[in-house]
This record gives structure tokens, C-alpha cells and sequence, in this order.
């Protein structure tokens, strides 16, 4: 693939795209590392007072999507005197020659060196990105321990969901952001900007304790760990005077303020996700005790029907793309879905827009919705998420489908022409036992039968996508005991033999599986403290990169690492992973408020291992899981009353030049 010469683009003046350049014609996929996509935005370097690098800590494919960076790549490029440029993880073959010719990392938008940025962010969705944060931080030239940066160092800040438990990385990240990123950004960038302006006074440290005493930026050099005999934490307690005990998170209530992104941007190769998404509510009030983002993310917002609206057709016009992706965590949820789908089938139909709701629960998808998101004739992927096999696990997870819910909304999907569907679940979910996980295969069987008796076709499929349940931070499994990767991969085999059992129905079930040993991993960094650093750090001295991946994921580096680390702490891989806690023990984040009150998590806990379900508390009485009086928030909810404008249909959509995809 042949990549821009530098004769036909301007060349910042810090930028190392001249020694970049000759590199890309020996590396796989060179398109991802040049920039310059529809959306991308470069600005002068000295008019800029504040300077950020955005890092997703993936490779281009996965990171240009992600919905976060381009928020915040947006909402600061839209003030005059700050600068926001974006950088990904590079693949191993740019790594070896990056660092054979001095390149260090680099933005896609002007090619500057990270380490000339004032803030180095990073949004963490997975913990399997860690190593590829130790990988750009290395390439960037800044040390790899926060404590031995300078003033001449960027701040590396964390944020996504992984923020919610930052200790395993405290060593390498100076600061943590928990939770909604618009409003704190701009608070972080007014407290640089006016560091700077006063001429650095105090240098790195004055500039940290100015963003630890806003109470909801966290920096773990301000607070020390205790440990007692047998390893667990005694606690944690800020080590001077003047900087909170508990850091807060940030909630944006009013998302019609921020009606972003309004310019996405389109990339120039192909990405994981290729739409105008736009986030019609945030928060979840369902309650499923594995899901972590339905827990950080409360209390529910719901974007109005008519910002939606503005922001798909300001949208579309901008990029070109060809499908709108309804994003939440349970799209079908909002209050006025139904209202949202028609208007927009109407205002699209007879163009090549496409609807999708890639997040869709199974008691929530109707008739209707399936008739507005299939109108003009493109029919996008459909995945439904039943969790558990049986009805008793979906009790424990307080999953509170049905297999009736699920034979009825699939059987409506099919009848609406969609001639395959995707069933996600976990295995080693709490009190699993095989015949929990047996259930899925029986369960795929019925929608088979089911689907061919509704349609009189035998053109019907089904997928079963399988994931390991890992337990999260801020949950009501937080205090679980995962299962051992050996028992997940006998479970997923039953399971297989199972589906295929039966052999006219098996053979239009496709079966996708994670195995039990990345889980493992994932739980060993999501409810680690800050030893699991060193293993964090031996793993990517090994060679660990992009462990997301299961092509450069290695099991045996990360147990390796663990075994040669862990025992100095008189702890092991084990001890973090597959042992439960109790009530009273110090979780590591606990001094990290995400607004849940902890006896409120454990009272769930109790209830899951007595199969109760809890309701939705957004139609039913307050059931005090502590988020809106800690936060001074409410649930909201429509409907607002108001109908979707522009109704005017829409003929053709006015693509900028180039943008059709």
C-alpha cells in the first residue's frame, strides 16, 4: 500500500512524520498510521495554551470507533486555545522499527511526539489494555514510573471504565478520572492552563494536588496502602492533609448540552464499527449484577427524541456513513424508542440509511421496533443477550428474561425477515453447574424449531457467542470467586457437543467462544491492587502486547510473571482471582466512589445467592442503591412530549466528497 509523500502535505514543525514516513512501506496496514480522515482536526501548535494526546490503547481499527474519544477529541478541539490530537497502539512490526530509528509515539493528526503534549489521556475500556500503555508511554521517551517523571513530562491520566480501579496501574499513571468525561476535561484543562500561565509554580506535584483537591480527579501518589499479614489491604489513607479520602465521579446529567460527536470521523481504513453512532441515554437502572457499566454509569439520562434527531441528520451529512447506530447499554430501554425508530425509518426511507440497536434486551424488542429498524429494506445484525442458560442462573445475575421472552422476540425478528441472530452468554457465572451451561444448548435448539415453524423456512440461524464472566469492581459479584479456566473449557465442550447433538438443528447454530484462561487474566487485573503492577510490568518486558488479542495473548507470560512476583507479597495468581471475599474486607477501591453504597452491593450479593431478583427502580419505588442522594442526581425518564423533527423525508443524503463508504 502506497502512503502520502511528504511533498503533498504539510509537516508540522515538530512533527516525525520525515522519519516516519520511509517506515510504513514495510508494515502491515500503513493507512492506519497517516491521519488525515474526514473529522480530523489540526491546529497550530503555539496558538495552543493546553495541549492533550488521547490515546485509545488499541490498534486504529478498534480505537477511531470508540464513541469517548471522539467526544472529548471534539469537545476540546472546540476551544481556541486548546489542542487535541489522537494516538493508537502501534502493532509490534512498527514497534521494532520505531524503535531501530528513534521514532517515538506519535498522533495520527500532526504526527508530534506524545511526550511534547501537557496531558497524555487514555481511555481504558478492557484491562487487557494495560500493556499496551507501557508499550506507548516507553516509545513515548517519558519514564515509565510516575514517579520518576519531571516537569517536563506529560500528566499520563486513565479514564473509560477500567478508571473505576486504577491501583494495578498506579505506579506507571500519574491520574485517574472516574466516570463522564465532557465536564471534567474542561476542568482539567482550565487547572493546566492556569498552572502554566502562573509559571508552573510548585512544578509536577503542585499541578497534581491542584486536580486531587477537585475531589473527583484521583492521584495515587497522594495516598498509601496498608497491608495486613495475609495479604489483604488494611487500608488506604491519603498521605497529606490537604487532598480528599474518597474521590468522586463525574456525572453529566443534561446530555442535550453535549450533542456530540457532531463531526465523527471517518476513517480511512477499515474500523470494527463503520456508523454514526449517537448515545440515545446513559446509565442502567436493569440491575444485572455482573455488568459493571450498568453500575458506574448510573443514574439513567436519556437524550431527548429531538437533539437525537439534529444530531443523526447533522451527522449523516457530515460523514457519509450509511447506518445510525442507537447506542446505549439497553437501546430498546429509552423511554421513547418506539417514537425515535419511526421517526427516523420515516425520515430516511427510500435512502440507504440503515437503524441498528447494536445493545437490544430480549423482553424489550417488539413487533414494531423490528418492523421501523428493518424498513428500508437493509437489515443490520441483530444480538440478544440472555446471559444464562437457565432460569435459575438468570435469577442469580438477576437477568429477568424469560425463555419465552427469548422464543417470541426471535421468532419476531425472524418473521421481520432477519434469517440469523446472535445469542450472547458467560460461563462460569456465581453457583454455575454444567446443566446451567447445558441449558444454552437446548435453548439454541427451540429458536431453531421455533424459527422454522414461524417462517416454513429452514433458511434460519442462530449464533451462540460465549464469554467467561469475570467479576468487576463496583458490582454485587464483586466480592466472587472466579471459576478456574479448566473448568470453563470442559463446560464450553459439553456445551459444543450438546448444540451439535442433534444434527439438523446443530448445524445452523454457529458456537463462538472466549476460554476460560484471557478471563482469568481480566479478573486478575480488574479487582487487582497496586502489586499487580510489577506482574503488569514483567509481562510487557516479556513481550506482552495488545493481550486483547487472541493471536499475541499468552496465557504462560502472564502466569509466569504472576509466580515470579506475587509470592514476595506472600500472594499468588489464585488469591486474586479465584478466591471470594468477604464483607469486611478493604476492596482496593474502595476509597474510589462510584456513588453505589457498598452494604447496599453485598445486600445484593446475599440476594443473588438466594436467587432473588431485584426490579428496575426506573418503574418501581426507590431501592436505595445510593447513587442519587451520594450524587445529588435523579433517574431520568421521558416521555418529553415532543415528536422528532425534521420529519421531512429525505431523499438523498449530501455526502462531502470522498466520504461514501
Amino acid at each position: 500500500m502506497s502512503v502520502p509523500s511528504t511533498t503533498s502535505r504539510p509537516v508540522a514543525a515538530n512533527s516525525v512524520w520525515p522519519r516516519l514516513e520511509p517506515l510504513l512501506p514495510q508494515v502491515t496496514k500503513p493507512i492506519q498510521y497517516v491521519g488525515g480522515e474526514l473529522g480530523a482536526v489540526v491546529k497550530d501548535w503555539d496558538a495552543a495554551a493546553v495541549r492533550w494526546a488521547l490515546m485509545y490503547p488499541d490498534a486504529y481499527e478498534v480505537g477511531l470507533p470508540n464513541q469517548g474519544v471522539q467526544i472529548l477529541y471534539e469537545v476540546l478541539n472546540e476551544l481556541p486555545d486548546v489542542l487535541a490530537e489522537r494516538t493508537y497502539a502501534v502493532w509490534p512490526d512498527l514497534e521494532k522499527l520505531m524503535r531501530a530509528h528513534g521514532v517515538p509515539q506519535f498522533t495520527v493528526d500532526a504526527h508530534r511526539p506524545v511526550r511534547d503534549f501537557d496531558v497524555f489521556g487514555v481511555s481504558f475500556a478492557t484491562e487487557l489494555g494495560y500493556t499496551n500503555l507501557l508499550t506507548a508511554i516507553d516509545l513515548a521517551g517519558i519514564p515509565l514510573l510516575a514517579a520518576d517523571r519531571t516537569d517536563a513530562d506529560p500528566v499520563v491520566l486513565a479514564g473509560g471504565h477500567a478508571a473505576f480501579n486504577p491501583e494495578p496501574i498506579a505506579d506507571f499513571v500519574d491520574a485517574a478520572v472516574l466516570g463522564d468525561g465532557e465536564e471534567a476535561v474542561l476542568e482539567i484543562t482550565a487547572i493546566v492552563r492556569d498552572w502554566k500561565a502562573e509559571g508552573r509554580p510548585g512544578g509536577r506535584d503542585e499541578l497534581l494536588l491542584r486536580l486531587a483537591r477537585t475531589e473527583s480527579v484521583y492521584v495515587p501518589r497522594f495516598y498509601d496502602v496498608d497491608y495486613l499479614p495475609d495479604g489483604r489491604i488494611q487500608r488506604v489513607v491519603p498521605n497529606r492533609p490537604d487532598v480528599p479520602f474518597r474521590v468522586h465521579k463525574r456525572t453529566t446529567m443534561d446530555l442535550d448540552a453535549w450533542p456530540y460527536p457532531k463531526k465523527p470521523l471517518v476513517p480511512l481504513a477499515e474500523t470494527v464499527h463503520e456508523r454514526y453512532a449517537v448515545e440515545i441515554f446513559r446509565g442502567c437502572t436493569r440491575g444485572c449484577r455482573f455488568c459493571q457499566a450498568g453500575m458506574i454509569t448510573r443514574p439513567v439520562r436519556e437524550r431527548s427524541i429531538t437533539t437525537v434527531g439534529q444530531m443523526v441528520q447533522q451527522g449523516l451529512e457530515f460523514s457519509g456513513f450509511h447506518e445510525v447506530g442507537l447506542l446505549s447499554l439497553s437501546s430498546a430501554d429509552h423511554s421513547e424508542i418506539g417514537d425515535m425508530c419511526s421517526g427516523l425509518a420515516q425520515q430516511y426511507e427510500g435512502t440507504n440509511v440503515s437503524l441498528s440497536l447494536p445493545s437490544t434486551r430480549v423482553d424489550a424488542f417488539n413487533i414494531e421496533l423490528a418492523q421501523e429498524l428493518s424498513r428500508n429494506g437493509r437489515r443490520t445484525g441483530l444480538t440478544f443477550a440472555p446471559e444464562g442458560g437457565s432460569e435459575r442462573i438468570r435469577r442469580v445475575i438477576n437477568k429477568m428474561v424469560s425463555e419465552e421472552d427469548l422464543i417470541r422476540t426471535v421468532v419476531t425478528a425472524y418473521t421481520n425477515g432477519w434469517r440469523q441472530v446472535k445469542l450472547y452468554f458467560m460461563c462460569g457465572l456465581p453457583t454455575e453447574t454444567d446443566e446451567d451451561v447445558l441449558q444454552i444448548a437446548r435453548m439454541a435448539h427451540e429458536v431453531i424449531k421455533a424459527g422454522r415453524a414461524a417462517t416454513g423456512s429452514k433458511d434460519i440461524r442462530c449464533t451462540v457467542s460465549i464469554g467467561g464472566f469475570v467479576p468487576k469492581p463496583h458490582t454485587p459479584f464483586q466480592w466472587a470467586a472466579m471459576e478456574r479456566p479448566e473448568v470453563i473449557d470442559r463446560r464450553l465442550k459439553l456445551l459444543k457437543d450438546a448444540i451439535n447433538a442433534h444434527r439438523s438443528l446443530g448445524r445452523a447454530i454457529g458456537f463462538r467462544y472466549h476460554d476460560g484462561e484471557p478471563s482469568l487474566i481480566e479478573g486478575l487485573l480488574s479487582r487487582g491492587d497496586r502489586r499487580v503492577g510489577a506482574v503488569i510490568r514483567k509481562v510487557w518486558e516479556n513481550g506482552g502486547r495488545f493481550d486483547g488479542w487472541s493471536e499475541h495473548f499468552s496465557f504462560q507470560r502472564w502466569v509466569d510473571a504472576a509466580a515470579e512476583v506475587l509470592p514476595a507479597y506472600g500472594v499468588d495468581l489464585d488469591w486474586y482471582t479465584t478466591r471470594e471475599r468477604d464483607e469486611l474486607e478493604v476492596l482496593p477501591w474502595d476509597h474510589l466512589d462510584s456513588g453505589l453504597d457498598k452494604d447496599w452491593l453485598w445486600q445484593d450479593w446475599q440476594d443473588a445467592l438466594s436467587e432473588y431478583e431485584q426490579d428496575d427502580c426506573r418503574w418501581t419505588p426507590c431501592f436505595d442503591c445510593g447513587v442519587c442522594p451520594s450524587m445529588d442526581t435523579e433517574i431520568q425518564i421521558g416521555p418529553t412530549g415532543r415528536k422528532l423533527l425534521p420529519l421531512t423525508p429525505v431523499k438523498g443524503l449530501k455526502l462531502p466528497t470522498g466520504a461514501q463508504r
